[in-house]
């Protein structure tokens, strides 16, 4: 019950924050809040979104496996923000664009435009239907089944939540909704430390000369070439990852469109950029503590890393405290990305599809659709029930990236205009040729493709585009 009191308490703040900043709502408001917001304010909410709940559960146990490497990625991922900011968001800016997907018109042509935008609509709306269905699945399994709440009835109420605090200002109550969500998530994951620390009867400084010491705490990996956690392919694929994930996605750079100035979005990136190493050594350190308990108490690690955290939650081994401050990250993780995903699905469809940018009626009847669609989807899963199902699907939408790195690398970097008639198929080839590519190197030599594969599809694409098109005049 005192769970259950936690989340309402936390969407009642959430639903107090929409109220606030919904005077005088628009369609301005709800896809560019007015260009108005501080920077410093986006760039710290901006950390949470990009850490979903999965990601609350699944870093910690990452270490079991591939010990601290994931940081190596994580270093890439302040170059590929720096790019962002110095390379696309000028163009943004400049072309005062309410979706990035534009400029593909401006630059390409309608049916790159519209291709383009397909494939942000597909991969958002499945990927993060996925996300939220993890994180639904973890609170009815540790939270809700023991207060009688069905699975539909929590998704149904977990997402009228978000659209109810989302529908008037959109974008505008997410920039301080998110500042709070990450304040929520920060402020438990600091407070899980805290409770491992004790504990194991350390104290703070002790626990830090334990996980530096610890086997796991290996960062960096220069001398296996094949392995995925090899430097380099962390590294650049780090930087990639930022830029397609963060640059070309239309859910994460919203916010950051909504800055008063070129220069303060820099700003905000930059900063956020430099956040993302510090926020995962959080998350890794916690992952090693919770080994090291393991150790201590005689429980058996897991078999997925995944089972890690929630494994002592639900034991109850860390007392009600944990409980009520996991219950708590997980669920501002999971909303942080949650509502501006149901947010810029909603813009991307209004301006970009239907090109109706100024159609306030359509732009509420397309939050509702879209909302509807994302319960859908989630049930769907449910339904299937199937972790290889759920795999498929993360895996599909890491290729559909691939595509929009090719046509946006495209654009900047050659002067040709492609054969318009051609880039809806060209996309559609390149994930298609890279999944076989895939599957024959791997059987041919053993050899997985890890996330290169997202370069490898962009190269693709950038390929196709470049031979089927003309100098631009």
């Amino acid at each position: 019950m005192l769970i259950l009191t936690t989340i309402i308490i936390y969407f009642a703040v959430l639903l107090g924050i929409s109220r606030l900043t919904a005077k005088r709502s628009d369609n301005e408001t709800f896809y560019r809040a007015g260009r108005r917001s501080p920077w410093y304010m986006v760039a710290f909410g901006m950390v949470g979104a990009s850490i979903s709940g999965i990601t609350f559960v699944s870093v910690p146990g990452m270490v079991m496996k591939t010990d601290m490497t994931y940081l190596q990625m994580c270093m890439g991922f302040i170059l590929g923000y720096f790019v962002i900011a110095f390379v696309l968001l000028p163009v943004y800016y400049r072309l005062n664009l309410t979706t990035i997907y534009t400029y593909l018109k401006q630059r390409l042509g309608i049916r790159s435009y519209k291709t383009g935008a397909s494939f942000f609509l597909v991969s958002k709306m499945t990927g993060a239907a996925v996300r939220f269905y993890v994180v639904c699945i973890i609170l009815q399994k540790f939270v809700l089944d023991g207060v009688g709440i069905p699975f539909p009835v929590t998704v149904v109420a977990m997402v009228a939540l978000i659209w109810l605090y989302t529908r008037r200002s959109g974008i505008k109550t997410l920039v301080w909704t998110d500042t709070f969500q990450t304040f929520c998530m920060f402020a438990a994951l600091i407070l899980i430390i805290y409770n491992v620390i004790n504990a194991l009867g350390m104290s703070v400084g002790e626990a830090a000369s334990a996980i530096v010491s610890d086997s796991h705490s290996r960062v960096f990996v220069f001398d296996n070439w094949v392995s995925k956690q090899n430097f380099w392919k962390q590294f650049l694929s780090g930087v990639f990852v930022a830029v397609v994930m963060t640059g070309l996605d239309q859910d994460m750079m919203q916010k950051n469109l909504t800055c008063k100035s070129l220069r303060d979005a820099q700003k905000d990136m930059c900063t956020y950029g430099f956040a993302f190493v510090p926020a995962n050594l959080l998350f890794l350190a916690l992952g090693i503590l919770l080994m090291m308990l393991a150790g201590k108490t005689g429980v058996a690690l897991p078999a997925q890393g995944d089972d890690l955290l929630p494994m002592f939650v639900a034991t109850g081994r860390l007392g009600d405290t944990v409980v009520v401050l996991f219950t708590i990250g997980v669920v501002a993780a999971a909303f942080s990305s949650a509502d501006s995903a149901l947010t810029a699905l909603t813009t991307s469809f209004c301006v970009d599809i239907v090109g109706r940018q100024d159609d306030e009626q359509l732009r509420r009847r397309a939050h509702i659709g879209i909302a509807v669609v994302f319960i859908l989807f989630i049930l769907a899963f449910r339904a299937v029930n199937s972790t290889s199902v759920i795999d498929a699907i993360y895996i599909l939408c890491s290729y559909t990236y691939g595509p929009l790195l090719g046509l946006f690398a495209f654009g900047l970097l050659t002067h040709r205009k492609p054969n318009d008639r051609w880039v809806p198929y060209i996309c559609i080839a390149s994930p298609i040729v890279c999944y076989i590519l895939d599957v024959t190197v791997s059987a041919a030599t053993g050899y997985k493709f890890g996330y290169e594969l997202l370069m490898l599809n962009g190269l693709l694409t950038f390929a196709g585009l470049y031979t089927s098109g003309m100098n631009k005049k």
